[in-house]
């Protein structure tokens, strides 16, 4: 939709928030952006990485041209040689090896379009169900926590209700740092209500911990027994909600009785009995209770029985279907929920219909025209891989998403894409971690020029429209997949004008076998838009069974009735568990891992932002004081974090906000952006038994101090890929990369890997450190080394940066010598 000015709406490419944004071409090539007063999630607020979606719209490092490897050599090739290899070889591994020899892993960086057609050509034309999302990373947990408690993947709130509610309990979120609209509005709904109470329970003490009035610390994984705990203390008060257990749930019983045998819950979360009785007794007395959470509860190998323990104290309260009520899982993706809705999650059909329903499969198999439906569950995301390195699964097809950085035990997943017969992998981004395992690349477009639609974590769904034309030859992933599905012979079914087409028919299949309600996803409201009703699109919450064409809130279990075969809420009986892997003499810390601020996933779009690096410019490890000490570390000094499993590099930063013996690592940094700074390597494959989501929050490590031989930083135009020893991270900068380097290599080696010529290089000597200056033909500086950068101050680093800023302005001669030299100083 473009307004008068120019401006253009459109939708975040971050967090499941789905905030609605304005954007307007500039003339340098950027978007200018700023958010959409009239959208309903944000009010036309931004966070840090919303507001820099403009500068990361450049063309650094984009896939241009499909590209396929013919003797270990990268080719580039136009789309129809490309489109026929992948087609000829995924029908090539189906005729031999099945259907279950091929798998497709996807994200939630795709549009629900794009989502729609993988799992339809794979489920309904290929044959099997080994689709799954990166998403299971990140609330598959929740969905099975859902569906045990409520019969479907339903998500019972609104973002309204953050202002309707009296007690905002944030578990496992630090709602400030990776969703910071919604925490805006609830820091402004405590501001409008002084009576309103925020509880963050979390190990650390994070930033979302500014507005809360109680924080409780609690040990790692602990949080079964702590709700387990609260659902005990209801019923030994006698303030449980009686009249909602009898008339609206199933199993209460057995919940209690697993509550009541949890065992001393004070020395499993480590709280005191005075902090938990308040706790409790907050809970208990306030009658409009939210409880928002998100990775910290569904990262876990018991991250689905945590999301039921806490669900069973809303239901044991009534304080569900309630204004101000309910427990709200927050998505981490922009798209998450719309993968969950198409159903392109392994274990799911497609809108919210299951494989153990025969008239489900009979309906979708005819809706779809198709003999070839899949009848069963396939691999999820840690099962795939592993299906990968035991050579079951010989071709693969990633999208969007990068899980040798992503997933856990990332050495074993690198392996096992490097000796699977076919990796083809369409992204934005030419080199990734994961590109660099595959066979063919297929260039796709990046937001900014793909269009159709999301769905947030309040099931608003939103259009994200084409705001820039498409780089090189990219093309948007819906028509990739049915391009292959044409030339795999399903031309019929995949003959789709424009994405909007596959919206109608999308919407149209909710409907199928959900005339009386029986699910909760119905968009068919919305099934018969034309072409300019769904360029128009308004923000909608659905169910849409009638398209008013206004944005509405939509509240679940009003009525009391919920989506099991009773209509009935269940209670689950869950009981707190040990950690997998406990600490042990050999590796006595707990590493969490997690997001900072203004980075995201893996960098490849923010990481493209120079006033966004500005917050974080290297990989970090949070330890508090007392711990680093006990391990000879020093602040602002790299340590070497390990295990079993390998090891990494980051710089250590002190915290008060952590506890003794445990330490924190966010995700971004990987091969691309950092060298020997993955999390994951470190991670082991442990999974939740149910929602197949891996553990995140709880992996023994050991820490130690790194010694570098060399320290430098250089700064260039355009990435490069080098190999040292040791460790070296990427920063963008105004105009080009920052490189911090602290490398077991000597002086020489670094400058021999670097490839600077003596020819074009002038060199300043220091007692503080040595400059070396590369320049192109014309006389600019391209690169620009200094070495012992122990001896620069920060201001002395951003003067060289300066310094390395204006070169594209003017030539290197017309700085003086003696002013570079001074910086040194």
């Amino acid at each position: 939709m473009l307004n008068d000015e120019g401006w253009v709406k459109s939708t975040c490419a971050y967090c499941g928030v789905g905030c609605g944004i304005e954007a307007r071409p500039m003339i340098t090539g950027k978007l200018d952006i700023r958010g959409d007063k009239d959208h309903p999630s944000n009010h036309g607020k931004l966070c840090t990485k919303g507001i820099a979606l403009g500068d990361t719209v450049i063309e650094d490092g984009r896939l241009l041209m499909p590209k396929m490897k013919v003797d270990k050599q990268w080719q580039e090739t136009d789309w129809d040689t490309a489109l026929d290899q992948v087609a000829q070889q995924f029908s090539k591994t189906v005729a031999e090896f099945g259907p279950d020899s091929v798998a497709f892993y996807v994200s939630g960086q795709l549009l629900t379009e794009d989502y729609y057609v993988a799992n339809k050509l794979l489920k309904g034309f290929i044959g099997t169900s080994n689709i799954d999302s990166n998403s299971r990373l990140c609330m598959a947990s929740s969905v099975v926590g859902h569906k045990r408690a409520f019969g479907m993947d339903t998500v019972p709130v609104c973002y309204d209700d953050i202002e309707l509610a009296e007690l905002v309990i944030l578990v496992g979120s630090n709602l400030a740092w990776c969703h910071p609209v919604l925490y805006q509005r609830l820091r402004v709904a405590k501001q409008a209500n002084p009576n309103l109470v925020v509880v963050v329970i979390d190990p650390r003490r994070n930033e979302s911990c500014e507005i809360a009035d109680l924080h409780l610390a609690l040990n790692p994984g602990a949080d079964v027994a702590l709700f387990n705990g609260l659902l005990h203390y209801l019923s030994k008060t006698q303030q449980l909600d009686a009249s909602f257990i009898a008339d609206h749930t199933n199993h209460f019983s057995e919940a209690l009785e697993a509550a009541l045998q949890e065992g001393d819950v004070s020395y499993i979360t480590g709280l005191d009995e005075q902090t938990l009785a308040g706790f409790y007794e907050t809970f208990a007395k306030t009658d409009k209770v939210l409880t928002i959470y998100s990775q910290g509860v569904n990262q876990s190998t018991q991250g689905s029985d945590k999301v039921n323990s806490i669900i069973n104290c809303h239901l044991a309260m009534g304080k569900i279907g309630v204004p101000g009520c309910g427990p709200f899982s927050v998505t981490g993706q922009p798209n998450a929920m719309g993968g969950r809705e198409v159903g392109a999650l392994a274990n799911t059909l497609v809108a919210h219909m299951e494989f153990d329903n025969p008239k489900d499969r009979e309906a979708v198999a005819t809706f779809w025209q198709t003999q070839r439906l899949a009848s069963k569950p396939g691999l999820k995301a840690v099962d795939m891989f592993d299906a990968l390195a035991s050579g079951k699964i010989k071709a693969i097809w990633i999208m969007a998403t990068n899980p040798v950085v992503s997933l856990p035990n990332s050495a074993k997943i690198k392996q096992a894409l490097l000796d699977c017969p076919l990796v083809v992998v369409s992204d934005c981004i030419a080199d990734t971690a994961t590109t660099r395992c595959a066979d063919i690349v297929l260039p796709a477009q990046g937001w900014s020029e793909k269009s159709g639609t999301v769905t947030n974590s309040e099931r608003r769904i939103s259009r994200q429209r084409r705001l820039m034309a498409s780089p090189g030859l990219a093309k948007p992933d819906w028509w990739i997949l049915s391009q292959v599905a044409q030339r795999m012979g399903f031309k019929e079914a995949f003959d789709y004008r424009h994405e909007g087409d596959i919206f109608r028919e999308y919407a149209q299949l909710t409907g199928l076998n959900n005339d009386s309600g029986q699910r909760d996803l119905n968009l068919t409201g919305l099934a018969n838009v034309s072409d300019e009703e769904y360029q128009s699109f308004q923000p909608r919450q659905w169910p849409v069974i009638e398209d008013q064409g206004v944005s509405q809130n939509r509240r679940f279990f009003e009525d009391k009735r919920f989506f099991t075969a009773n209509h009935r809420a269940n209670f689950l009986a869950v009981q707190h568990s040990a950690p997998k892997n406990p600490l042990s003499k050999a590796f006595p810390l707990v590493l969490n891992s997690g997001r900072t601020r203004d980075q995201w996933h893996t960098m490849t779009r923010t990481g493209l932002s120079s006033r966004l690096a500005e917050h974080t410019p290297e990989p970090y490890v949070l330890i508090n004081a007392k711990t680093a000490a006990a391990f000879s570390l020093h602040p602002d000094a790299l340590a070497c974090i390990r295990n079993q499993h390998g090891s990494c590099f980051a710089r250590v930063v002190l915290s008060e906000s952590m506890s003794d013996n445990e330490i924190f690592m966010p995700i971004h940094w990987n091969d691309v952006t950092a060298a020997n700074s993955k999390p994951c390597v470190l991670i082991a494959s442990d999974t939740d038994p149910v929602s197949g989501q891996p553990e995140f929050k709880y992996t023994p490590v050991t820490i130690a101090p790194f010694m570098a031989q060399t320290s430098a930083l250089l700064m260039l135009r355009q990435p490069v890929t080098f190999s040292l020893s040791g460790y070296w991270s990427r920063q963008k900068i105004t105009s080009g990369y920052l490189y911090h380097i602290a490398s077991e290599s000597s002086l020489e080696e670094i400058i021999k890997a670097l490839g600077f010529c003596d020819g074009q290089t002038i060199r300043l000597s220091h007692e503080n450190g040595d400059i070396r200056m590369g320049f192109d033909q014309e006389g600019i500086m391209n690169q620009l080394l200094v070495t012992k950068t122990g001896a620069l101050s920060r201001n002395k680093i951003n003067e060289l940066r300066a310094l390395f800023d204006r070169q594209p302005k003017a030539r290197a001669i017309d700085e003086p010598l003696s002013t570079i030299l001074a910086m040194l100083c």
